[in-house]
């Protein structure tokens, strides 16, 4: 995609000697997060698709501002491992760096599983089955992640699960039986990184999936993403509604604990949204995130900036001659009518608008995570 980077071109060069230093910081300072509120995330994006390194800077600065302590970071096989047995890092090394200097743990999004799809996997894997991908050779791509990055301490191997399975559920034995086995090498090595797999509340309630979630329960966690959306990718849920939703998690998956990967409500009037109505769910989130806070692994909202109308795709940013991601999300559904309904959703689904105006549900956020102790 041809993209112009605003502010003048940064060199990579440049951009090398910088996430060197970066990434270069002591451990020790590295680890001194935020007390109590370690579990609370945002996922921290651009409001364009092109910026300077100085301005992903500031908008990484402006988010670590409110006191959360994580981040999400998306990263894909086929950026990571583009030839076989060889590491590209130039991307991760710049993300990973800025959520390392702004003292933030990362939640990993490594997509084996991405709703309906699989992947995106490198051209020398091609497009496998859920039986031939490799559990020694994603065994090998993940190990190679974590030891680079030590502030990696959740990782979700597959996303919107649910999709997946829907119609082929025949297909779960075999699943399970991969992240079983890349589970027990990964924690022999990295013991103190926590596993699990991802599921779409919103599409489990609206579909009557619960089965799936419970015969997915597996790893050291079960995530959700939660849209309060139906079907139609509309917003038919009243704050306090959504918030019987999040209860449901508990019915679903009793004797293990919960993690929340991208909550988020859009402000957009073309899908029943407001500003308001974010605002009100924000403070039913924190409720029920403070009634069930052992329970919760960690709890990341969905996302800092809106973007423009129409560019809601899984995003990239490009800095001199580097592309990089900042924030994703996944499942763009199968219809014209559903897509166009989801891209008003994700693209008003910021606490601060296009032009970097804070809405009322930025300082909600912040008061919120104030008053965790």
């Amino acid at each position: 995609m041809d993209k112009k980077i605003l502010g003048g071109v940064v060199g990579i060069a440049i951009i090398i000697v910088i996430m060197t230093a970066i990434l270069a910081l002591p451990n020790s300072e590295n680890n001194n997060t935020l007390q109590g509120k370690e579990k609370i995330g945002l996922v921290i994006n651009t409001p364009n698709q092109s910026v300077s390194l100085q301005k992903v800077d500031e908008i990484y600065s402006d988010a670590s501002s409110t006191g959360i302590g994580r981040s999400n970071v998306y990263l894909f096989w086929n950026l990571i491992e583009p030839q076989r047995g060889e590491f590209e890092w130039s991307q991760s090394d710049v993300i990973m760096g800025l959520n390392e200097k702004n003292k933030l743990k990362v939640t990993l999004f490594f997509s084996i599983i991405n709703g309906e799809t699989r992947g995106p996997f490198p051209s020398w894997i091609g497009n496998p089955s859920i039986n031939s991908i490799g559990e020694d050779r994603l065994v090998n791509v993940l190990d190679e992640i974590l030891t680079r990055y030590h502030i990696v301490d959740s990782v979700i191997i597959s996303g919107e699960t649910e999709s997946q399975f829907r119609y082929s559920e025949q297909n779960i034995p075999i699943y399970k039986e991969l992240f079983s086995g890349v589970y027990e090498k990964l924690k022999e090595k990295h013991p103190d990184v926590k596993f699990g797999n991802s599921f779409a509340l919103h599409q489990v309630v609206n579909k009557n999936l619960e089965h799936i979630v419970s015969e997915l329960a597996i790893g050291d966690f079960v995530a959700f993403s939660y849209f309060p959306v139906n079907s139609l990718n509309d917003i038919v849920k009243t704050p306090q509604e959504a918030k019987i939703d999040l209860e449901k998690v508990f019915e679903m998956v009793p004797n293990k604990n919960i993690a929340f990967f991208e909550v988020s409500w859009s402000t957009s009037d073309f899908v029943g949204g407001d500003s308001t109505s974010q605002e009100e769910f924000l403070v039913n989130l924190f409720e029920y995130y403070s009634e069930n806070e052992s329970d919760i692994e960690f709890l990341t909202w969905y996302r800092q900036y809106d973007r423009p109308e129409g560019t809601c795709v899984p995003e990239s940013q490009e800095i001199g001659e580097t592309s990089i991601s900042v924030g994703g999300g996944s499942g763009l559904g199968s219809s014209e009518y559903v897509i166009e309904r989801l891209n008003h959703y994700i693209c008003n689904a910021g606490l601060v608008d296009v032009k970097g105006k804070p809405k009322s549900g930025w300082n909600e956020f912040k008061n919120q995570i104030e008053m965790i102790n």
